[in-house]
């Protein structure tokens, strides 16, 4: 959204033909290119350039190199062209990402490749990383209005939920798990749509609840409940039990920290039960008396295998608590390492199923915290200064309920820093939202003919 001119204060209810007629009359070629291009970005990595994978098929894993040389042709290429249209009409917005911090997290992801136990893979896994991270931190800043940006988030979610719904009902062999599935045939009917896994539907599909219920609070009273409304039918059926039931408790909480004043209760609301969530999950693991508090609650205790997962992934920070093991390089071979008794099949996992834990072991002790420094703890800070300037409220507690879901959904699953990953896209850009809220003021742009 143009800094200069952003209209981010809440839009009044219209027609959505009337929000169409005034948006496109004040468009011209580069704002229009530059809705296209957050509408491009956001089908990328929402959609992909393999939609609806078979996975029937042995073939289903093998990477093809013409289609992965294509993919980071296509995020390199939408980073280039956002960065030019961000750094000429908003330069001071662009400049204000340039911290101490940012910068520390590039340089200490850098040392991270060279020290890599693979250089070549974590090189190539970071470049398509920084294009697609860039491409979320400037999305915000794309479309000239907030009306706009409302459009083409909405536009987006609709053309991939129309998606969705048309492979359950004309192709489920493609958009449903089936017991034919090469691995994890016990999913058969978990719709996924056409995501590769339920465990990528789900959470985004949460995201679009989140957004739904926004777009209703800003007026529009057609797209929005019908974003909710199709995004929440699809989660249910998609069994995601992990996003289904922080569906709604994030966003009690986030509307709980949204009516709270004190910056210090925030943090209490906010980060005590992920805390305590850690505790119970990875840090069950670790201490005995955890375990045993563990094996009261009313849920499996090694949440369903993963504790196997995370006794193995706590032995490989061990080994390199400081370096890592090198960025995205840990997971791809791990098949000879040794592994306690009776949890052999732990090398077969594809990540920690814990977002915190795996970016310990691969980018180091020093990445971790350099993460949870502007990806946790800053983003709150900003939020507080977003609400103290009273700018555009309502964005505001969409970023906020969106990042803090990232948080939740973190401990049993893992997508911090992981490149293309939808759910890292659109937390990378709640996050960047709230940075952008907090520092800069928001001019109302003037529509035509008024």
């Amino acid at each position: 959204m143009d800094r200069s001119a952003a209209d981010m204060t809440d839009v009044e209810a219209r027609s959505l033909g009337h929000v169409l007629r005034y948006g496109l009359a004040g468009l011209n070629a580069a704002q229009a290119a530059r809705c296209l291009l957050a509408v491009a970005a956001l089908l990328l990595v929402l959609v992909t350039l393999d939609p609806f994978p078979d996975l029937r098929s042995e073939d289903v894993a093998t990477v093809v190199g013409g289609r992965m040389a294509l993919g980071y042709i296509s995020w390199g290429l939408l980073a280039a062209v956002a960065v030019l249209f961000v750094a000429a009409t908003d330069a001071p917005s662009l400049k204000s990402l340039v911290t101490p911090l940012h910068l520390g997290l590039v340089g200490w992801m850098l040392i991270n490749i060279v020290f890599s136990e693979s250089r070549g893979v974590s090189m190539q896994r970071f470049a398509l990383a920084a294009s697609v991270t860039s491409l979320a931190v400037l999305l915000p800043l794309l479309p000239p209005t907030q009306r706009s940006f409302n459009l083409c988030l909405g536009g987006a979610a609709l053309v991939l939920l129309t998606l969705c719904y048309l492979g359950v009902f004309l192709a489920p062999q493609y958009s449903i798990h089936t017991a034919l599935d090469i691995t994890e045939p016990q999913l058969a009917g978990d719709w996924r749509g056409s995501f590769g896994h339920k465990n990528v539907a789900s959470p985004v599909m949460t995201i679009f609840v989140y957004v739904g219920i926004y777009l209703s609070a800003v007026g529009s009273f057609v797209m929005g409940p019908a974003i909710a409304l199709l995004a929440g039918i699809f989660l249910i059926f998609t069994g995601g039990k992990t996003s289904s039931v922080l569906c709604l408790a994030i966003y009690v909480l986030a509307s709980l920290v949204y009516v709270t004043r004190s910056l210090w209760l925030k943090r209490i609301i906010c980060f005590a039960p992920l805390i305590v969530m850690n505790l119970l999950t990875v840090g069950s693991v670790l201490s005995p008396a955890l375990s045993s508090v563990t094996r009261l609650l009313p849920v499996d205790p090694t949440f369903t295998g993963r504790s196997d997962i995370w006794e193995f992934a706590l032995a490989a920070v061990a080994e390199k608590p400081i370096v890592g093991h090198g960025y995205a390089a840990f997971w791809d071979d791990v098949t000879e390492r040794q592994t306690a008794k009776g949890s052999e099949w732990a090398v077969t996992a594809a990540h920690s199923h814990n977002s915190y834990l795996d970016l310990a072991i691969t980018v180091g002790l020093p990445g971790l915290l350099l993460v949870v420094l502007i990806f946790v703890l800053a983003p709150l800070r900003n939020f507080q200064a977003v609400q103290a300037h009273n700018r555009s409220n309502a964005l505001g507690k969409l970023f906020l309920t969106i990042w803090l879901f990232g948080l939740y959904f973190g401990t049993t699953e893992t997508f911090l820093l992981e490149r293309q990953n939808p759910v890292w896209f659109m937390f990378a850009l709640a996050a960047a939202g709230l940075h952008f809220l907090a520092r800069f003021q928001c001019v109302e742009r003037v529509e035509p003919g008024r």
